[in-house]
C-alpha cells in the first residue's frame, strides 16, 4: 500500500480515537452533573457511554496497526507499547502509550465491574480523567494534525469543556455535602458511570 494511504490512515485514526475518548469523559460527566436532565437516564444513554469507550479502544488500536505500516518513521511493537522506546519524539509518543494502558484499564473495568470490588472499580474508572489529559497531549505533540487550527480549536474545546465540567462538578458534590445532615463520609461518585450491561464489542482497542 502506498506510504501517504498510510500515512493518512494512522492520522485520521488517532485523530477519531481521541474525539470517541473525549466524547465518552464528556458524555460521563454529563451525566453525573446531572446536566442533561434532573431525572434517571435511559438505559440506552448510559450504555452510550460504555459503547464510545469501547470504539475509542477500537480506533487505537486500528492506529497503532496503521503507524507499523509507516516506513518513513521506524515504529516496532517495541515503540508502541514501551515508554520512550521511540526514538522519534520519545516524549510525545510516551504519552501516547500511557493514554492507550489508561484506556484499556478503564474499558476492561466497566467490562468487568461486577466482579471488582466497588471501591478497586471507582479508582480505576477515574484514571479515564488521566487518560484524557495524556492523549491530548499525545495529540498535540506528536500528532502532525496539531498545526492546523481546526484541530487547536478542537483541543482547545475539549479541555475547556472537561475543565468546566470538572469544577461544576465538584462544587456541586461541596454544595450537596455541605447541605446534608451529618453522618458517614460518603465516597464521591466516579465521573464515568458504568454501561448498564456489559459491553458487546468487548476489548479490541489519542493520539
Amino acid at each position: 500500500m502506498n506510504e501517504k494511504i498510510w500515512w493518512y490512515l494512522a492520522r485520521s485514526t488517532g485523530i477519531v480515537a481521541w474525539a470517541l475518548l473525549t466524547a465518552s469523559v464528556l458524555w460521563g460527566l454529563l451525566f453525573t452533573t446531572k446536566l442533561l436532565s434532573g431525572r434517571p437516564a435511559p438505559r440506552w444513554l448510559l450504555d452510550l457511554h460504555g459503547f464510545l469507550g469501547a470504539l475509542a479502544v477500537s480506533f487505537t488500536g486500528l492506529h497503532l496497526v496503521t503507524l507499523l505500516g509507516v516506513s518513513s518513521v521506524p515504529f516496532g511493537v517495541e515503540e508502541l507499547l514501551i515508554p520512550f522506546a521511540s526514538r522519534w519524539r520519545p516524549g510525545p509518543v510516551a504519552a501516547g502509550v500511557f493514554a492507550l494502558y489508561l484506556l484499556v484499564a478503564v474499558q476492561a473495568s466497566s467490562v468487568a465491574m461486577k466482579r471488582l470490588p466497588r471501591r478497586a472499580w471507582r479508582a480505576i474508572h477515574l484514571t479515564a480523567f488521566a487518560c484524557f489529559w495524556a492523549a491530548t497531549l499525545h495529540g498535540v505533540t506528536a500528532g502532525t494534525s496539531s498545526d492546523n487550527l481546526a484541530m487547536w480549536v478542537a483541543y482547545l474545546a475539549a479541555a475547556t469543556s472537561v475543565v468546566f465540567l470538572t469544577m461544576f462538578r465538584v462544587l456541586a458534590e461541596r454544595r450537596r455535602r455541605s447541605g446534608a445532615s451529618p453522618g458517614p463520609a460518603r465516597v464521591l461518585t466516579p465521573a464515568l458511570p458504568p454501561p448498564a450491561t456489559p459491553n458487546p464489542a468487548g476489548l479490541t482497542g489519542s493520539g
